[in-house]
């Protein structure tokens, strides 16, 4: 069997074409949870309800998932990509059309955050599946920064936007610039050339459930494959509670302030972009397994358990810094691997599967950081709480505190957890063990 896309690459001219039009809709889709953030937060001031939000915006992508895979190898990439981010606007014209009729309530939320949820599964594979096409395979690590720094972009500049529009735009004005910014998205894709793989007789199954399963059983075949989402599994349910629980966490500890808010989540921003920017410049270490392994335990020792410790918006910037500067390192890293060494026609499905076991866990991790903090965590660090005398010189007493103690635990689990990938050669070995896709295609 034999791929020949040298021919009809789009290169990293077509590439940065569909990156721009990314960069701006991610840009205002931060800036629309940001406001939507401070919204909910301020109708219940509530952990588990922010929770919720993260929960039914996340559950919907990582079930889709292998659905999503399959149908992302049948059809054509252009046009998926294309659907995923109509598919996402349509949620933010539904939450335009429940608040310009003042019928806004925290449960549409929910659904429009599924809505858009379930068209971004198809996203995250038809994209990687066809940057593969587009690209020599020595530009994987670079783009990935790209996307990375992308993502960034808008964690560093939403929260400042969604500060200062909020009070000019209000809501409404929010959600018609988010829609805007989808269409433009969804204009660039329509410009550009995306090659699709040549039919193999490999890719074939004989119905579409066989199909759904298939990438199960491509990465349970390579035990290096399947150990390495195990890994990215669990480190997922336990860095799920950091990512929740920072907006609960900083307005608790300074009484609602959206500033202060804004400035932890802009810090955030910062790290990723600097560490996309690197990332892309870099391509990241010439052994990928050590850039994910590594940024894993930074990322938790120095951003989580740091910013459960902090008392002051200077130490939970810093941490949140570090926090997102490892995250486009550890991805990036790890998606060069899957990208080498997975074939262009079965990433589809592969990566939809490879998503769903890294994910699996994180849902599970939403809900329960909401439930811990609200319910266990915060009575037990108020004053007259039974861990106060226990934990209070650590992470300090009263409202904030619980979720601090949280943070500082999860942190030091989610280090042990990528540090531990060491001591398995099957893991930390993938790029010996595993031969890249093209050398077994030609």
């Amino acid at each position: 069997m034999n791929i020949k896309p040298t021919n009809i690459r789009a290169g990293f001219p077509g590439f940065s074409i569909i990156w721009l039009g990314q960069l701006l809709s991610l840009l205002s889709t931060g800036t629309t949870r940001f406001a939507l953030t401070i919204w909910v937060y301020q109708q219940t001031e509530s952990a588990t309800a922010l929770a919720m939000v993260a929960f039914f915006a996340f559950a919907p992508l990582v079930i889709m998932s292998p659905i999503a895979g399959v149908l992302v190898d049948r059809w054509n990439r252009k046009m998926v990509l294309m659907l995923s981010d109509l598919g996402a606007g349509a949620a933010t014209i539904f939450l335009l059309v429940m608040f310009s009729t003042g019928n806004l309530q925290v449960w549409h939320i929910y659904v429009a955050g599924a809505i858009a949820s379930t068209f971004e599964a198809f996203q995250f594979p038809a994209f990687s599946a066809a940057m593969t096409l587009m690209l020599e395979k020595s530009q994987f690590g670079r783009a990935n920064g790209m996307l990375s720094t992308a993502t960034a972009a808008s964690q560093v500049v939403a929260p400042v936007m969604g500060g200062l529009l909020l009070p000019i735009w209000g809501l409404g004005g929010i959600f018609i610039f988010d829609i805007v910014t989808f269409t433009f998205a969804v204009i660039c894709i329509s410009l550009i050339f995306i090659p699709e793989p040549e039919a193999v007789e490999e890719a074939q199954a004989p119905n579409f459930w066989a199909e759904t399963v298939f990438g199960f059983k491509y990465i349970y075949e390579r035990p290096s494959l399947l150990g390495m989402q195990i890994a990215f599994s669990t480190f997922n349910f336990i860095g799920s509670f950091g990512i929740v629980l920072l907006a609960p966490y900083v307005l608790a500890r300074t009484s609602g302030s959206e500033i202060l808010l804004g400035t932890a989540q802009s810090a955030a921003g910062v790290g990723a972009l600097v560490g996309g920017i690197l990332m892309s410049i870099w391509g990241g270490p010439q052994r990928k397994s050590n850039g994910v392994f590594l940024a894993m335990a930074f990322a938790a020792l120095f951003g989580t358990v740091l910013l459960g410790i902090g008392r002051d918006i200077t130490i939970w910037s810093i941490a949140a810094f570090f926090t997102l500067f490892s995250i486009p390192i550890m991805n990036g890293s790890n998606q060069a691997i899957w990208q080498s060494k997975v074939p262009p026609h079965l990433q589809g499905r592969v990566f939809s599967t490879r998503r769903l076991i890294a994910q699996i866990t994180f849902p599970v991790g939403m809900l329960a950081s909401g439930l811990l903090a609200d319910n266990v965590f915060e009575p037990a660090l108020q004053p007259d709480g039974h861990l106060a005398p226990i934990f209070g010189w650590l992470v300090g007493v009263g409202d904030g505190a619980g979720i601090g103690l949280l943070l500082v635990g999860t942190g030091i689990l989610s280090a042990i957890v990528a540090l531990s990938c060491y001591a398995f050669p099957v893991v930390r070995d993938i790029e010996d063990r595993l031969p890249d896709f093209d050398a077994i295609l030609t």
